[in-house]
């Protein structure tokens, strides 16, 4: 049987692939998975009737292979749509709004309020990611491709980068007052975007997934897990 989710049932398991990032996919201080994506793939892996197994995507760059080879079964992970992602998945519908934001020392952000303003600086960035396609387009970036988003922010921190390009959900999560990085504030928005949850070419997965959004968005699910998390829905 060809069919993903024929797969899935027989495995009762969904493989769902993440990165630590805050809000979206982060342990509670139980070592636990949480987030808005964790817990919407939860509440999938429900109405399939398996087990949600999360993996961790130790190389984003990687995410389309880790799919292919059935490592993993979706990316399910504050994903943007690209169309490098319509390309190698089988893409849901959007669901979250995001942009990529330019967090930099909160002193510094005055000095850079345009983008021709950041030409020269380096700039710290998950590879793989959008936000390294929004650096990669500023005209004397020096960038720097890094493990994940939270090695992004540690390089700002410790002053080795000028700055780093994040998504917006993230940023608004990590800086500022009263979290671990209140030196840090927000920069410049240099894109806007849509997140979407990719499955393998041809899967039957994401006509599920996309059936059960639709029904989230209408009962109000979706809104209570985007007000828990500070996220804005697509609708």
């Amino acid at each position: 049987d060809s069919s993903d989710m024929a797969y899935v049932k027989k495995n009762g398991k969904l493989v769902v692939g993440i990165t630590d990032y805050a809000p979206m996919d982060f342990k509670d201080e139980n070592g636990q998975w949480t987030g808005f994506d964790a817990e919407f793939a939860e509440l999938f892996c429900e109405e399939l009737g398996v087990d949600c197994e999360f993996f961790v995507i130790a190389d984003w760059s990687k995410k389309f292979y880790e799919l292919e080879t059935k490592n993993i079964d979706v990316i399910w992970n504050g994903m943007t749509i690209t169309d490098e992602v319509k390309l190698n998945t089988n893409c849901s519908d959007p669901y979250v709004l995001n942009a990529q934001v330019l967090v930099m020392k909160a002193s510094a952000i005055g000095q850079y309020t345009t983008v021709e303003s950041l030409s020269g600086l380096k700039f710290a960035v998950e590879n793989g990611s959008a936000g390294q396609d929004a650096a990669n387009a500023i005209t004397g970036a020096k960038v720097v491709p890094l493990q994940d988003q939270g090695a992004a922010l540690l390089e700002v921190k410790a002053g080795t980068a000028d700055a780093c390009v994040i998504d917006i959900t993230m940023a608004y999560a990590m800086t500022g007052e009263g979290t671990s990085y209140a030196d840090l504030g927000i920069g410049l928005t240099l894109t806007s975007e849509q997140y979407g949850i990719g499955f393998r070419k041809g899967s039957d997965l994401t006509a599920k997934v996309n059936e059960l959004m639709k029904k989230y968005m209408e009962d109000g699910t979706l809104d209570a897990l985007a007000e828990k998390y500070e996220l804005t829905l697509v609708k």
